[in-house]
């Protein structure tokens, strides 16, 4: 089967052959599918009303666990935005009611953000339609394949995950 990348390595290949594209056949299928998979999260996110900065941050509250709050300045390192962003961010998601701002009890001049029921109900479902689009994005795969692909994509992701700060 051949696809888009296929034919632009062609191309390349005939119209630059001094130069190994080879890079091309894995990043230019890895940046096609990053915009395959950012347009499948922004329709599973806008049937739950949420933009995808929103559900960002309701599911980093989410997988803190019970009672599913955090520091603005753990949500800036789970979520990598500046802390500027992430003060916008919380002021309308505390607005639309889906995360409240809270005294933090161990810093007298700190907050802790919570998620609230509304903010977990909707990061929930639109969690659950996002499941739902990135399973029909891999049916081509066997769970073995998916397996292999996981593994070979974190062999490449983990060098920029752990770069110290």
């Amino acid at each position: 089967m051949e696809d888009e990348v296929d034919r632009l390595v062609t191309a390349w290949r005939r119209e630059r052959p001094d130069l190994d594209v080879e890079p091309l056949e894995v990043l230019s299928r890895v940046s096609r599918l990053a915009r395959h998979l950012d347009r499948a999260r922004r329709i599973a996110f806008s049937e739950h009303g949420l933009e995808p900065w929103e559900f960002d941050v309701l599911t980093a509250l989410r997988r803190a666990g019970t009672p599913y709050q955090l520091s603005p300045g753990q949500l800036l390192t789970q979520t990598l935005v500046t802390s500027g962003t992430m003060t916008n961010r919380i002021d309308r998601l505390a607005k639309k009611g889906l995360v409240e701002r809270l005294p933090d009890p161990s810093d007298r001049r700190g907050v802790l953000v919570r998620l609230t029921d509304e903010g977990r109900d909707r990061g929930d479902s639109a969690l659950a339609g996002l499941l739902e689009q990135e399973r029909a994005i891999l049916a081509e795969l066997s769970p073995l394949q998916r397996g292999e692909l996981a593994g070979l994509l974190r062999q490449l992701t983990a060098p920029f995950d752990n770069i110290p700060t």
